[in-house]
């Protein structure tokens, strides 16, 4: 019995902890979307862009964030590091 309490309160430890890391704006943001991620495309890209190393953006990329209407915190290069497709 003791170990399944303690599961329990560990588990809403983590939920309270987990959610103490989006600010209100971005919580603003989770509440508007649906989903993660606009499309696979944007989930994609987001996967392939973090870590820290220099965004790789292409001219597809753009597009795709356009048409698609992505959200989050937006990824900015100047168009000379854009890269063609």
């Amino acid at each position: 019995m003791g170990s399944r309490v303690t599961r329990v309160a560990m588990v809403c430890g983590l939920i309270v902890l987990s959610g103490a890391c989006a600010s209100s704006q971005e919580w603003s943001e989770w509440r508007q979307n649906k989903a993660h991620f606009a499309s696979g495309d944007h989930g994609f890209f987001s996967v392939r862009n973090q870590g820290g190393a220099p965004a790789r953006i292409t001219r597809a990329d753009v597009a795709a964030a356009r048409d698609q209407g992505w959200w989050g915190t937006p990824v900015t290069v100047s168009s000379e590091q854009i890269q063609q497709n």
